[in-house]
């Protein structure tokens, strides 16, 4: 069984948001159980890829539509793995609901959105930061985000360059990071508090969290657009998302069948 070090390998899940930019499809079903690829639910391929990986437990943070989430996953055993929860009422941000469950987490664990799709190896960014010296370590991916405008370069009162609809490259934060315990324990539980305020807070104090770049899948499902995007990608990434789950068989009359 893999473990890191101080502690079994364990999940955070936060999945506690009312889902509104990705309504209508959350105004009765909350975000990480809406249907991927007519399969499953998001939080059911998280749990599944982290099962395989070797993590043994996993605390689901709940609030808007908590009961459907609860008797969704139950304890976990369908996939092997022991579920608790952490019940949010009132919203304390991303990192709020890690400070209040801090005795019962391990020496290093992982912290994720619930609502994302990715084949990133949790296991090996868990174990990889339980072997460095960083507070966190954060999953990154290089993104391209196009500009639908003319961008203008402004001197004064005069323009100095022009691009039309450039395309810009950024690196962004994947919603997945590996915290040691011991570094949320400064922090006051029971109030709101964010990951842009822990990440301002560890710069500020001279610790600064460590990168796990990836060039792999990865979806972050916050609007209709992404979630279109999802069901669409799904029969071509489900077996990097889920290797070890056969496919569906295919129905008579479908295409292929």
């Amino acid at each position: 069984m893999s473990k890191t070090r101080g502690g079994e390998m364990h999940a955070f899940i936060l999945a506690g948001g009312k889902g509104v930019r990705l309504r209508p499809y959350t105004t009765n079903i909350p975000k990480p159980l809406v249907p991927i690829g007519d399969e499953y639910s998001i939080l059911e391929i998280v749990m599944r890829q982290l099962a395989a990986q070797g993590f043994t437990r996993a605390t689901i943070a709940i609030g808007h539509l908590g009961h459907v989430i609860r008797a969704y996953v139950g304890d976990g055993s369908q996939w092997d793995i022991t579920v608790d929860y952490h019940v949010e009422d009132s919203p304390l941000g991303t990192m709020g609901p890690v400070v209040r469950s801090l005795d019962s987490l391990p020496e290093h664990f992982l912290v994720m959105n619930g609502d994302i799709l990715t084949d990133l190896s949790f296991r090996d960014l868990l174990l990889g930061h339980a072997r460095s010296d960083a507070p966190m370590t954060i999953a990154t991916y290089d993104r391209e985000v196009k500009i639908d405008f003319g961008v203008l370069e402004i001197e004064g009162r005069h323009l100095r360059a022009f691009t039309e609809k450039p395309t810009v490259d950024h690196t962004v934060s994947m919603g997945v990071y590996a915290i040691s315990r011991e570094v949320l324990r400064a922090y006051t539980p029971g109030l709101p508090f964010g990951f842009d305020e822990l990440v301002l807070d560890l710069l500020r104090r001279g610790t600064p969290p460590a990168v796990h770049p990836f060039k792999g899948y990865w979806l972050d499902i916050g609007r209709p657009d992404d979630y279109d995007r999802a069901n669409e990608e799904f029969p071509a990434v489900r077996a990097d998302l889920l290797p070890d789950t056969p496919a569906p068989p295919v129905r008579a009359g479908a295409p292929g069948g």
